[in-house]
């Protein structure tokens, strides 16, 4: 971002404006004004106290810490991920946050990392997850108008889901209404086109990414077509969407634990105590399998690393909410609820 750009952003969020600035450093409103235009810049002596009154830094101001390389991005995040493991979420997030604070301008780091966290906040069995999700829609508000296409609408994703949960469902539509619809298949025209060139392995990469991706999609509809039956009643239908969901998780070779989450789902949601244990007795041990995107021919060209801590992770958070939550209280007066904790406690 350019020094213009950052004084006008800077200017803004502390509510200032270009008369008080031009007050606070002692020159006129018009010569803030071409600053901001990118037409003339400060004079170089001024410089410190415009970082002071900005509340900022030189480092910032001037963008001498503009961006990251995908390798530099990439290896943080993987410092954030162990920092979780050996220690906790919240050093991991303070971490982060002093990282997003140096590079205020890299879009790619910022999304990288928001949106790495978002996903492992459950993951941790954090209990004070609001403070986070602050911060977060913070972040997602910024993105939500960054340049690359690709941010700003996986960042727009996010705010609909925020809103939606908390009931703003006006705004939610507004944002929906914003999203980039295109009649043209980039991404297919692209593997046909690999494929004419014989340059087949980027073309399976694409089509292998499109599988992951759909199927995913499907495990989601999935999932809420049950929520919706079982609200209605219809436990049958419930019942259906459960077992196609483990079937397609099973011929599509995703990780074995998933199969099971929505049988567990509406084992819950019906307090079935027999089926709940049943379900978790092998979703558990699942979770200790050792499995590799890459060992199915679908998924082969993906270049994606998947950590294999998440899975242990989890279950680890699962057994102490089980333990602990008021949700799961109707398993515990079971003697087979006890036996479960003590076959998976010591080897998860």
């Amino acid at each position: 971002m350019k020094i213009n750009q950052i004084i006008r952003e800077k200017r803004k969020e502390l509510s200032l404006t270009q008369e008080q600035v031009a007050g606070y450093l002692g020159v006129s409103a018009p010569a803030v004004n071409k600053w901001e235009k990118g037409i003339t810049y400060p004079d170089i002596t001024l410089l410190p106290a415009l970082a002071r009154l900005l509340q900022t830094d030189l480092n910032t101001l001037m963008s001498f810490k503009d961006d990251l390389t995908e390798i530099e991005i990439e290896n943080f995040v993987k410092e954030i991920e162990k920092t979780i493991h050996e220690s906790n979420y919240e050093t991991a997030f303070q971490m982060a946050i002093d990282k997003l604070r140096d590079y205020p301008t890299c879009d790619k780091l910022i999304s990288s990392v928001i949106f790495y966290l978002e996903g492992t906040l459950f993951l941790c069995g954090v209990s004070d997850t609001q403070k986070y999700k602050t911060v977060f829609e913070t972040y997602y508000e910024r993105l939500s108008v960054s340049k690359d296409a690709a941010i700003r609408e996986s960042a727009v994703l996010m705010l609909i889901s925020y809103y939606r949960n908390r009931g703003d469902f006006s705004r939610a539509e507004e944002l929906i209404q914003t999203l980039h619809a295109s009649s043209i298949d980039k991404e297919e025209q692209l593997a046909v086109l690999y494929t004419r060139q014989k340059e087949y392995t980027k073309a399976l990469e694409i089509w292998n990414s499109r599988i992951l991706v759909h199927v995913g999609r499907l495990q989601t509809a999935l999932m809420h077509m049950l929520d919706i039956a079982a609200e209605e009643d219809r436990f049958d239908d419930a019942a259906f969407y459960a077992d196609l969901y483990e079937t397609l998780t099973n011929r599509f070779c995703l990780v074995k634990w998933t199969s099971y989450s929505a049988r567990l789902e509406l084992a819950f949601i019906r307090q079935d105590k027999e089926e709940c244990l049943s379900v978790l007795g092998k979703m558990l041990p699942a979770m200790k399998e050792a499995w590799d995107l890459k060992d199915c021919p679908l998924y082969r060209n993906i270049h994606k690393n998947v950590s294999a801590n998440f899975s242990t992770q989890l279950a680890r958070t699962i057994l102490k909410d089980l333990k602990e939550k008021e949700e799961f209280a109707f398993l515990r007066q079971d003697r087979k609820f006890e036996e479960l904790l003590k076959e998976n406690a010591g080897s998860i």
